[in-house]
């Protein structure tokens, strides 16, 4: 039997929480694709009167979900509470004394919250943490409302590519996050059932100087190694010097490139008696920063 691939959840909390103080100085992909999942809510015509982000890490995203939705209530849930302590201070006091986000430290695999109690599932970044996620699909669909919406984003397999082709020509071992494929994640989305579930896929690229680099970014993030089957202890210099020169293959002009798949979704719960009209998107040209 291989090594375990699942998320190891409590390791996942605790990565996270040590994160939270420098997250927003390291999350400029997390950043910018929740900028573009939030411009995905302005081609749906729509108006939620309880929303949860799920996930919300900082609660970088609340700030836009406030401006499109400004009666609605807003939910904000996290794993780990030194995230929602910042999530909770965003927007100015006079913004939190008249609309306060209501903050919650919980799983998205087990939500603490009622059957048909919200009308937006908002979720960036945030579902490939998740073990079982036609199960999370299920939840999701549990909490929301009859002609709810769910839309989000994930992770896809060929994210860090890069660093775990280098990593096998240094061991076997797991050292880089395993993440589920679009076209899984889109039948999952019909076998829970959601309707007119869409999903589609584009790639960034970030670039670094060196490998060190990329690995404290991660690091910083919380998002390094959180494998139940990763290896455990300190990773010597002897292999950590192999690492850099297997990365070495992939310089591209001078730089280290760093691959994020993208998997955007939505879908709705469906409601008797009504249809929806399906929207599309049109992937992006894979962008390139840092």
């Amino acid at each position: 039997m291989g090594p375990d691939l699942r998320p190891d959840k409590a390791q996942m909390r605790r990565a996270f929480a040590r994160a939270a103080a420098g997250y927003d100085a390291a999350a400029v992909l997390q950043q910018e694709v929740g900028r573009r999942l939030l411009e995905r809510l302005d081609l749906i015509r729509f108006t939620p009167h309880r929303v949860l982000d799920a996930g919300c890490g900082t609660g970088a995203c609340l700030p836009g979900l406030r401006e499109r939705y400004p009666r609605a209530e807003l939910l904000a849930l996290d794993l780990a509470e030194p995230m929602l302590a910042l999530a909770r201070r965003r927007g100015g006091w006079w913004q939190r004394r008249r609309q306060p986000v209501r903050c919650l430290c919980g799983d998205v695999e087990r939500l603490p919250l009622g059957d048909a109690s919200v009308d937006l599932v908002f979720s960036n970044l945030t579902l490939q943490w998740c073990a079982d996620l036609p199960a999370v699909f299920a939840e999701l669909q549990r909490v929301l409302r009859p002609g709810g919406l769910l839309l989000f984003t994930s992770f896809g397999p060929d994210t860090l590519h890069e660093l775990r082709a280098s990593w096998a020509q240094v061991d076997a071992a797991p050292h880089v996050n395993v993440f589920p494929d679009m076209h899984h994640v889109g039948d999952w989305l019909l076998q829970t059932p959601f309707a007119d579930p869409v999903t589609d896929v584009e790639r960034i690229t970030l670039t670094y100087e060196d490998v060190f680099g990329i690995m404290r970014d991660l690091k910083a993030i919380g998002a390094h190694n959180v494998l139940a089957g990763r290896p455990r202890g300190l990773t010597g210099k002897a292999r950590l010097s192999a690492l850099r020169e297997a990365y070495e293959t992939h310089r591209r002009d001078g730089r280290l490139p760093v691959t994020y798949e993208v998997v955007y979704g939505h879908a709705w719960k469906p409601e008797a008696g009504s249809g929806r009209q399906t929207v599309c998107f049109t992937p992006n040209a894979p962008q390139e920063g840092r």
